[in-house]
C-alpha cells in the first residue's frame, strides 16, 4: 500500500542531475522552495484522496521546474501591438526612438553626471539636463521634469495654489484613466476649487467675476480624452490669459497630450500644442512625456521663471522628481524636435506619417507569407487620452477563424505576445502600429496560431 513515506525527501531530490541543473540556472534557494512547495501540494492532494498513487521522482522535479519558471518569468513583457491604436495606454503608450533608448541605456549602465557639475568639479543639479533643451525648443524661461503629468499638476497646484482659489470651467473637471480626477488633485494640493460656467458653456465674464477677489488663479485643463459637441462655448485661451494678467492673476494650462507638432498634418483634428499655449501668454504649462511627445513617461512643466523656481523649491518636487533614465530619455526625445527630425525618428510620428500605399503593401506581404487572409479598409486611432473620436484610414489584414476569442488568446500566448482586435467575428491586424523590427516575430506567431 502506498503511503507518504514513499515520497522522495527534499534531500534526495536535491541530489539529482535535474535539481543540479535547476540550481545552476535559478539558484539553490529558489529551487529548494519549488521542491518543497511541490511536495507540500502532493501531500495535500494525497491526504484528501484526490490522488491515490504518488508521482514518480521525475514528475515531481518537472512540476518543481514549472514552478521555478513561473516564478522567474517577468510579468512586464514586450508585446506586438497590431490593434491600430498608436498610443495604447494598456500597452505602454509611446514606443521610444533608437536615440532615446540609447541615451537611457548609456546613463544607466554606469555612473553619470546626474547631479555633478563637470566644469566646476562640484555638486550640480539634475534639473538642468532636460531644462536646457526645453528652453531652446519652446522658448520657455524655465522648466522642470517630474515622473508623470499627474505629478506635474499636483506639484504645480501645491506650490502655487495652496489655500488659494483656483478658477476652472465646469467642462474641464475631467477624470482620466485610473480614476484620476482634477477636483481630487486640487483638493489634495490644498487649493480651493472655484467652478464657473456650465457643462457646455463658459463665458469670459464668468472668469472675470471670480478673479475680482484676490489670491485667485486660473487653470485650464485640455479635454484630451473626450469631446463636448453641439451647443457649446468657451473663451479663447489668449483672452483668458489677458484677463487674468489684467487682474493680477496668472494661468496654468494642463495640456495633457504634449503635442509639439500639428496633428492636422496627419489627417487628425488639430490638437492644441505647447507652443500655442506659450504664445497665448500662459504662465505655466504642464504636459505628458509619453503621449504625443513620443518619449518616456514624464511630466513636463514649463513657463515663467519666477513661478517655476517656486515649483522647484517645493518639498513635493523631490518626491516626484525624475530619475536619470527619464531625464536622459526626455532630453533625447526633445532633441529630435530641436533637430527637425521627429517625424523621421520618433515611432509614433513615423506611424502617423505612413501612407496608405505603404500600409497596404505591408498587409499584402503578410497575407502572402501566411497564404490566407483578406485586405480590408479600416481606421487607426491615436489613443492614450489624445484626440478622442479621431481616426485616420488604414488597411487591415483580416483573418477568418472558427473562434475569434480563442484565437486572440492563442496570439497572446505567443512569444512575444501579439495583441490584435476583432470585428464581425474577424481577426483584424493593423500594420500601422506594428514596428518593423517585430514583423518577423508577428508572422511566426501568426503561423503558429493558424496551425490546426
Amino acid at each position: 500500500m502506498t503511503t507518504l513515506r514513499d515520497l522522495p525527501s527534499v534531500e534526495q531530490l536535491l541530489q539529482t542531475q535535474t535539481a543540479a541543473e535547476l540550481i545552476a540556472h535559478y539558484g539553490r534557494t529558489l529551487t529548494l522552495r519549488a521542491i518543497r512547495s511541490t511536495l507540500d501540494k502532493i501531500r495535500a492532494r494525497f491526504n484528501t484522496g484526490e490522488i491515490t498513487n504518488l508521482p514518480l521522482r521525475d514528475l515531481i522535479l518537472a512540476e518543481a521546474e514549472t514552478l521555478v519558471v513561473e516564478w522567474t518569468n517577468p510579468t512586464l513583457r514586450s508585446v506586438i501591438n497590431a490593434t491600430g491604436v498608436i498610443l495604447h495606454t494598456n500597452l505602454g503608450r509611446a514606443p521610444l526612438s533608437a536615440a532615446t533608448i540609447h541615451a537611457m541605456d548609456s546613463v544607466s549602465r554606469g555612473y553619470s553626471n546626474l547631479e555633478y557639475d563637470l566644469e566646476k568639479g562640484a555638486r550640480g543639479s539634475r534639473l538642468i539636463h532636460a531644462e536646457s533643451v526645453l528652453q531652446r525648443l519652446t522658448g520657455a524661461e524655465a522648466a522642470i521634469v517630474v515622473n508623470n503629468n499627474a505629478s506635474a499638476v499636483l506639484l504645480v497646484l501645491s506650490a502655487l495654489a495652496n489655500k488659494k482659489r483656483v478658477v476652472i470651467s465646469r467642462s474641464q473637471l475631467v477624470e482620466i484613466g485610473g480614476g484620476f480626477r482634477v477636483p481630487d488633485v486640487m483638493k489634495q494640493s490644498g487649493a480651493k476649487l472655484v467652478e464657473i460656467g456650465t457643462t457646455n458653456k463658459t463665458h469670459l465674464a464668468d472668469y472675470e467675476a471670480e478673479l475680482q477677489e484676490p489670491d485667485a488663479l486660473v487653470m485650464r485643463v485640455h479635454s484630451s480624452n473626450f469631446k463636448i459637441i453641439g451647443f457649446t462655448e468657451v473663451p479663447e485661451l489668449k483672452d483668458i490669459v489677458e484677463l487674468a494678467h489684467k487682474l493680477d492673476s496668472f494661468v496654468v494650462d494642463d495640456l495633457g497630450s504634449g503635442a509639439l507638432l500639428d496633428t492636422a498634418k496627419y489627417g487628425f483634428a488639430h490638437e492644441p500644442t505647447v507652443q500655442e499655449s506659450l504664445a497665448a501668454g500662459v504662465d505655466v504649462v504642464c504636459f505628458s512625456g509619453d503621449k504625443l511627445l513620443g518619449g518616456p513617461q514624464a511630466g513636463i512643466i514649463i513657463g515663467k521663471k519666477e513661478l517655476i523656481d517656486k515649483i522647484k523649491k517645493h518639498p513635493l518636487a523631490r518626491a516626484v522628481r525624475a530619475d536619470k533614465a527619464c531625464l536622459a530619455g526626455v532630453s533625447a526625445t526633445l532633441m529630435h524636435y530641436l533637430k527637425d527630425e521627429a517625424e523621421r525618428e520618433i515611432p509614433i510620428w513615423k506611424m502617423m506619417s505612413l501612407t496608405l500605399k505603404q500600409i497596404r503593401g505591408r498587409a499584402e506581404a503578410w497575407r502572402n507569407q501566411l497564404g490566407q487572409g483578406d485586405i480590408v479598409e479600416g481606421e487607426s486611432t491615436v489613443g492614450g487620452g489624445s484626440l478622442p473620436t479621431e481616426s485616420i484610414p488604414t488597411f487591415l489584414l483580416s483573418l477568418s477563424v472558427k473562434s475569434p476569442d480563442k484565437f486572440l488568446k492563442r496570439l497572446r500566448e505567443q512569444n512575444p505576445p501579439i495583441i490584435a482586435r476583432t470585428e464581425n467575428d474577424k481577426i483584424l491586424l493593423d500594420p500601422r502600429t506594428v514596428l518593423p523590427e517585430y514583423e518577423g516575430a508577428l508572422l511566426v506567431g501568426l503561423k503558429n496560431t493558424l496551425k490546426p
